[in-house]
């Protein structure tokens, strides 16, 4: 499904991100490092250090008003996965550090199932972290991405078997954009008694996220990439979060979610994703009718927009990219498969290195990424150099067509020049 690009509230959008509105005019194409964050985020994180820049736990005022608002912040992230119960979200750094937290307590009992499933296509913090399991005795058997840039569920199945512990995914790749059936890795996974661990980093800011539909075991985002600060978060089943045997100083209680949240964390970043869950709410009451259901269905709401308005933004990237002659687009790139992908592409100009590319976009007001995209297992599986990597233009719902044509403007005098 797509969108009338005429459909969606980019005005709005737009305007409520002050760094679009400061003058510059600078396009950022580099998202998949990091999202902008809107006023209402600002405000937050400032109202937090200003008015209650203090430990929680104490029995004063402004500290009781610090769990407070960390509370609300898991409710509110609760909310937008789905998830049957706010204890069942922890807050902390970033996703890599929760990755090593869940891998480290599944390696200290490997009993009978002693494999481990990981893929090619997955940024590097969901391989390597698993990988260094291999000390505990466990075996990894790899999920290896297809030329077409995507994984498939048929080359999944012969991998399963009755010693598969776990499985890491990801939702879909920071450096393709492809989207993989997690929902189906699930059921397949389910199906040998195996657990599943979701890296939705990259898919967060780009479409809903229901886990009890998916049925995973545990999932980990990044606030920073859904338009709050930098922090990261884990939402794990009760059941297989309980279970984990978890680093904790004495005085931290053996539940959930204190078990997971180890020292002190950003408390005002946190404050910022409560804010920018807001921020997707009243974005949800611009895009459909439906603007009195709950808070669930508007957030539901709001990202299925934001997925068919990102699906053109694929669509004409995708479109004006593939009309330059010397460029290698790879990862879904047929029309009629646009919803396998969210607007995250790696290209490549015959000719010209990606940081050159870079460099002269960076000075022509336009942020890209060159590299290995922190996936030189993909890359390698791509045949793409290593020393070189690619270029990659990761967009988000407050970016446009006319940006594209931007782009692709400066893509062209660069392959002239």
């Amino acid at each position: 499904m797509t969108m009338n690009t005429s459909q969606f509230p980019i005005a709005w959008v737009r305007d409520s991100f002050p760094v679009l509105n400061n003058g510059e005019k600078f396009v950022f194409f580099d998202n998949g490092a990091g999202a902008q964050v809107p006023q209402t985020v600002l405000d937050a994180v400032q109202h937090h250090l200003v008015s209650r820049n203090v430990q929680r736990g104490g029995r004063y005022r402004q500290s009781q008003e610090v769990d407070q608002a960390i509370q609300s912040a898991r409710e509110s992230v609760a909310t937008f996965l789905n998830a049957r119960e706010a204890a069942e979200v922890a807050f902390g750094m970033n996703a890599t550090s929760f990755i090593r937290i869940v891998s480290q307590a599944i390696g200290e009992n490997i009993r009978d199932r002693g494999e481990i499933i990981v893929s090619d296509l997955d940024h590097e913090a969901n391989v390597a972290t698993w990988l260094d399991l291999q000390r505990r005795g466990f075996a990894i058997r790899w999920w290896k991405m297809r030329e077409d840039g995507t994984l498939h569920t048929s080359d999944l199945e012969p991998l399963l078997n009755s010693r598969t512990r776990l499985v890491a995914c990801t939702v879909a790749s920071n450096a393709l954009g492809s989207i993989v059936n997690v929902k189906e890795v699930a059921h397949m996974a389910r199906a040998v008694g195996a657990e599943v661990f979701l890296d939705a980093v990259h898919y967060a800011p780009h479409g809903p996220i229901d886990v009890q539909d998916l049925d995973c075991d545990y999932l980990v985002c990044s606030g920073y990439k859904i338009f709050a600060p930098h922090m990261g978060f884990v939402w794990g089943k009760r059941e297989a979060l309980e279970a984990l045997p978890t680093f904790r100083e004495d005085f931290i209680p053996n539940q959930v979610p204190m078990k997971i949240e180890v020292g002190t964390f950003v408390y005002e970043n946190v404050a910022g994703m409560d804010a920018a869950i807001g921020y997707l709410e009243q974005l949800g009451t611009r895009v459909g009718p439906d603007a009195q259901g709950s808070r669930r269905d508007r957030l539901v709401q709001v990202m299925e927009a934001i997925r068919a308005y990102e699906a053109s933004l694929s669509l004409e990237l995708i479109k004006q990219l593939s009309a330059l002659d010397s460029a290698t687009v790879y990862g879904v790139s047929d029309p009629l498969k646009i919803n396998e992908r969210v607007p995250t592409v790696c290209f490549n100009l015959r000719g010209i290195a990606p940081a050159t590319i870079s460099e002269k976009c960076a000075a022509a007001g336009i942020g890209v990424r060159d590299g290995n995209m922190y996936s030189p297992r993909l890359l390698r599986r791509l045949h793409i150099p290593l020393d070189t990597g690619a270029v990659r233009a990761s967009l988000v719902h407050y970016n446009t067509v006319d940006e594209i044509h931007q782009f692709v403007d400066v893509l062209r005098r660069i392959g002239r020049n």
